[in-house]
């Protein structure tokens, strides 16, 4: 589990600092950019795609694993608009929540000691 958060932590900073210096040169201009290039049908839309279907899937287990509750709505848009930024800081708390068991970080605490 050390590693893991580590990856997390290290994923998170590298992000943070990338995110900084697109901001700086590009300004907050992300979706007309994102959906431009998917528009245009070349590689940089296809990640844009692929990518989408990540997000997608993030925030369908982020709600599943709230059990489709209000706040894991809310999450599960948080976790899409969000992307890995929302993803390394919610499994960091989870993981410390459930204690370091991957069974309940993946289920959610309810499901693991359901099985």
């Amino acid at each position: 589990m050390l590693f893991f958060r580590l990856l997390l932590v290290l994923i998170l900073v590298v992000l943070s600092g990338y995110t900084a210096i697109v901001i700086a040169n590009q300004g907050l201009n992300l979706l007309p950019v994102f959906f431009g290039d998917m528009a245009s049908f070349g590689w940089p839309g296809q990640f844009n795609l692929d990518f989408t279907g990540f997000l997608i899937l993030s925030a369908l287990w982020t709600s599943w694993r709230h059990h489709f509750s209000p706040l894991g709505f809310a999450l599960g848009l948080v976790a899409f608009f969000g992307g890995m930024a929302f993803l390394t800081i919610y499994l960091l708390t989870a993981s410390y929540r459930v204690k370091g068991d991957v069974k309940a970080l993946l289920l959610g605490a309810q499901r693991a000691n359901e099985h």
